[in-house]
């Protein structure tokens, strides 16, 4: 790929139920703000929190499937289709600058889950700029994922889009559909996150289970927390963040959603 003369911002997207991709909300009208500020990127190389896999893999097919990787929602939502292009030069590119990682080139069975499309289509709604998704090995550490992600920096300046989905608070089994303000200990986490975050303060955030109890109940399983440290590790000297979009939504999820640079 050829060069680009503007560094691009990395993004990481709080996503929050699916449902958002069908319920437009003060959160989903962020993101599109967001995508109407950004250049418009080459390519976007989205992380998300639902294709969890040994080894890293990266999807390398022309045209990925929309994947409805979810149950007991209604069929309006198993409608949806995201049906941007893939790039097999990207996924290739993403392969040479993580070796000595080995990236394995998945050609066939994955493609967009609902942590890319049912963000995606709120800052790209025309699903036209090719989109490559890398997975999370879970074989990884949190300090692993954030060494690993400084690998991507050098996309940054050939005009590729490094976006994240996840949420730094995520307690499914606290959930409650009818809470509005949010648990005190998911607002203490997130708060928390937010201050080391604008401070520009990696370790604790690369570490959180240094908080105590309010980082083990936001974070009970690690993948929807680590593709905010994919973003976190694109930060380089000088670089500014700015939080998008913020709130602790049914009782025990982070919609926070930030940029660096």
């Amino acid at each position: 790929m050829s060069q680009a003369t503007n560094k691009l911002p990395a993004v990481f997207l709080g996503h929050g139920t699916p449902m958002y991709a069908i319920e437009p909300c003060h959160y989903t009208d962020a993101w599109v703000e967001l995508g109407k500020s950004l250049p418009r990127p080459k390519a976007i190389l989205m992380i998300s929190a639902h294709w969890l896999t040994r080894q890293t893999w990266v999807t390398a097919m022309e045209k990925p499937q929309t994947i409805h990787d979810f149950g007991g929602f209604p069929s309006e939502l198993f409608a949806q289709q995201y049906p941007a292009p893939g790039s097999p030069d990207l996924a290739r590119l993403v392969q040479e600058i993580m070796a000595p990682t080995p990236v394995i080139l998945e050609e066939h069975e994955w493609g967009f889950d609902h942590g890319t499309w049912a963000t995606l289509k709120y800052l790209y709604p025309e699903a036209d700029i090719p989109v490559v998704q890398l997975s999370l090995d879970a074989t990884l550490t949190g300090a692993q994922h954030y060494e690993l992600a400084k690998k991507l920096r050098p996309l940054r300046e050939q005009g590729i889009l490094i976006a994240a989905s996840g949420n730094v608070v995520h307690n499914l089994m606290l959930l409650n559909r009818s809470d509005k303000k949010g648990e005190d200990w998911a607002h203490r986490f997130n708060d928390y996150f937010k201050k080391h975050l604008l401070e520009n303060n990696h370790p604790p955030l690369i570490n959180p289970m240094t908080m105590g109890v309010e980082a083990k109940m936001s974070i009970p399983t690690p993948e929807h927390y680590w593709p905010a440290l994919y973003i976190l590790a694109q930060q380089e000297a000088g670089e500014e963040i700015k939080i998008v979009s913020d709130g602790i939504d049914t009782g025990s999820v982070s919609m926070l959603s930030f940029t660096v640079g």
